[in-house]
């Protein structure tokens, strides 16, 4: 165990190093590596290290960075995330980035990408517009169409021409990494004292920002060691915590609410590196059409996705009986539309399959742990007491 705390200490420093001091000593060994920076949630990784790229995901300043600049940049009443980037841009956080992608979750975020051309951050800057037809044939032609656009613009930095066999090859790579965290995912739900929601959160946010290969050899060293029995087990219910997908709870807060007598067995915290169900084919002569036929057909249920013939409520309801939850805790942040504009749906979901639920919302820099923990502690005890 002692081996695994070594593990967890090294991921912590990784997740919350604003300078990404690790990525940009990986672009500095080769003369044709690309540092690609891409916003919540989630992006294709395979195409960019494909083109010999790192794609580095940037979840925002967190509570480790004071806003100040950021807050000129926007109104008020938007959730904090754009603040906390603007804020790491200004201060030249992301220099020797050479490109961003802004994944199309909200308007906050598409209004990013052209402050992020306002600001002059990065070679080119790209609208990652996900397709809200899934039908193949239009939405399919779409997202291909937008992957080329990407892989030109890297291409235009660094003469990196991507084949298939380079492509089939970073799709393995990535399927391990997703196979590795569901492994993980489905040890802790049997046994979520073996290793705890904020360590797993650490290990899992410390792989975006460094070369998927590390972080393989992390998740498999991590795999290797909860598979044995440690911790002490307590008399805590078993949560799934939906809605904080994009803007990143404090750490605090998950610890919180797992000392206020809950196991969290199942999350949306990173859930970009979860984001294709299952693996992505890497046996044909055409891997980025396979990419694009991976999302169409295996995204994860998300409010940044119009999922309309496959509802999201259902698909909740279904994770809690996989994961055997006594309940949901909806968790996002203030002001995130989708997360709370989709919330009654989920909610209701919930209440027609009898499961229990309670609500609240957070705001990445704040400290309101207490009342939150004293919420989470009741709805545990209730689950206990009355369930």
């Amino acid at each position: 165990m002692e081996h695994l705390t070594k593990i967890i200490k090294e991921c912590e420093l990784l997740a919350f190093d604003l300078n990404f001091k690790e990525a940009k000593k990986w672009k500095a060994e080769g003369a044709d590596r690309v540092l690609v920076g891409y916003l919540p949630i989630y992006v294709p990784r395979e195409i960019i290290h494909a083109a010999n790229g790192l794609g580095v995901g940037i979840m925002g300043a967190g509570d480790r960075k004071q806003i100040i600049k950021g807050d000129a940049y926007y109104q008020s009443y938007i959730c904090h995330l754009p603040r906390g980037i603007i804020e790491m841009g200004l201060d030249h956080n992301l220099d020797d980035f050479d490109g961003f992608l802004f994944p199309a979750i909200c308007d906050c975020v598409r209004n990013l990408s052209g402050m992020f051309k306002i600001i002059k951050r990065g070679k080119f800057t790209r609208y990652f517009d996900y397709p809200q037809n899934f039908d193949m044939l239009i939405g399919g032609v779409f997202y291909r169409e937008l992957l080329e656009t990407v892989l030109a613009d890297i291409y235009a930095i660094n003469g990196v021409k991507v084949t298939p066999e380079k492509l089939n090859h970073s799709i393995g790579l990535y399927n391990i990494n997703r196979s590795l965290i569901e492994k993980i995912y489905d040890i802790r739900q049997q046994n979520p004292w073996r290793l705890s929601s904020v360590d797993l959160y650490h290990v899992l946010r410390a792989g975006l920002s460094i070369p998927v290969e590390r972080h393989n050899e992390i998740l498999q060293e991590v795999y290797e060691n909860i598979q044995e029995e440690s911790g002490e087990q307590m008399d805590n219910i078993r949560i799934v915590i939906s809605g904080s997908f994009c803007e990143q709870p404090p750490i605090g807060l998950i610890k919180s609410i797992e000392m206020s007598g809950c196991y969290i067995v199942d999350d949306d915290f990173m859930l970009g590196s979860r984001w294709i169900m299952g693996d992505v084919d890497n046996t044909t002569d055409n891997p980025l059409q396979a990419i694009v036929q991976a999302f169409l057909e295996r995204s994860s249920p998300s409010s940044a996705i119009y999922d309309v013939d496959n509802p999201k409520g259902k698909r909740l309801v279904d994770l809690v009986r996989k994961r055997n939850a006594d309940g949901v805790i909806f968790c996002a942040a203030s002001f995130c539309d989708p997360a709370l504009l989709d919330r009654p749906d989920l909610q209701k979901a919930c209440d027609e399959a009898g499961v229990a639920h309670i609500n609240f919302q957070f705001h990445e820099n704040t400290g309101q742990f207490k009342v939150i923990k004293e919420q989470a502690g009741t709805f545990s005890d209730s689950i206990k007491l009355w369930v």
